[in-house]
């Protein structure tokens, strides 16, 4: 006789019910493991992320030095930042450097993504190739764009003296070392930028294009009728990255005057990272250059907010 013709009482009896302890075991599998394997991810932030922006919030209201000596300060470290022409200086730098080269790097890289996105041959050894300045060494390339830019032998001194252009100190001025640090970031991170907006145009329906082509679209039009407004949401996560990087620069400029955190003769290029990195580990004032990393952290959230914004607005969304 088959379960079917057996009455529903009796059916429920030939039923296996599971043990407690494993009822209990699957639900825990399906309620907590989700949180399980997305823990790391918070421990780590938890720990790298939040604990120092609490300690450097802590002691940034503190006179804190390398000796222990530890005396309340309140506000008086925001008081005496606001008032400092050093970190002001840097703060200008920051931002003029950042301006520089980010716009320059999004535009090409925004072209090279284009490009790269084409049917052509060895498409893929092309396409790792833009990363090839990535990953190499800082120091490396700090080497060889200080060769490039020096004052009496530099090959962009001798290229601009081709047309008239009298040698620049590159390093001693501070408009000429803010553009010769600005091609160093864009030279390093134009090809990271143009794979990921390369990878979001690949996310772009063929269709669309297609169907634009039998429309008589040409292909520029089909750049910013189709591709620009659908890679919104990555121009939105390249932009904060780039803001992030670009506010808080400090490998390039360091390396550029030989790893003095100074930033010149005259702090004519000096970051307010290289700046809360002199005056914690030089000047040892541990509760002055922790005011000095919040103030950096609001700047890159005004910077990130703005720019956010402002693609939006670019993606015609408000």
């Amino acid at each position: 006789m088959s379960l079917d013709t057996l009455p529903r009482a009796s059916r429920n009896t030939h039923r296996r019910e599971r043990p407690p302890g494993r009822r209990w075991r699957s639900r825990l599998d399906v309620k907590a493991m989700p949180y399980a394997l997305v823990s790391p991810y918070f421990l780590l932030f938890a720990a790298f992320g939040l604990f120092p922006l609490a300690f450097t919030l802590y002691y940034s209201l503190y006179d804190y030095d390398l000796t222990g000596t530890t005396e309340w300060a309140g506000l008086g470290n925001y008081t005496a930042l606001l008032g400092d022409d050093d970190f002001w200086r840097a703060t200008v730098n920051t931002v003029a450097m950042f301006l520089i080269a980010t716009v320059p790097q999004m535009f090409l890289a925004l072209f090279l993504a284009n490009a790269l996105n084409k049917h052509m041959r060895f498409r893929l050894p092309i396409r790792m190739s833009v990363l090839l300045p990535l990953v190499t060494s800082v120091v490396a390339v700090a080497v060889v764009f200080t060769q490039l830019f020096a004052r009496d032998w530099g090959l962009v001194n001798y290229l601009l003296g081709l047309f008239g252009v009298d040698n620049t100190n590159w390093r001693a001025e501070r408009v000429p070392s803010w553009i010769a640090i600005a091609t160093m970031v864009d030279w390093r991170w134009t090809g990271y930028n143009a794979i990921i907006f390369l990878a979001g145009m690949q996310t772009i329906p063929r269709d669309l294009y297609e169907a634009a082509s039998i429309d008589g679209a040409s292909r520029r039009r089909q750049f910013w009728q189709i591709t620009l407004p659908m890679l919104r949401p990555t121009m939105i996560f390249v932009v904060l990255n780039s803001t992030i990087g670009g506010l808080t620069l400090f490998s390039e400029p360091m390396t550029f005057y030989n790893g003095n955190p100074d930033g010149g003769s005259q702090g004519q290029f000096q970051t307010v990272a290289m700046f809360v990195y002199k005056e914690a580990f030089r000047e040892f004032d541990y509760g002055y250059a922790s005011a000095a990393a919040w103030l950096l952290f609001l700047l890159i959230l005004i910077g990130a907010a703005i720019n956010f914004l402002f693609v939006r607005r670019i993606g015609g969304t408000r």
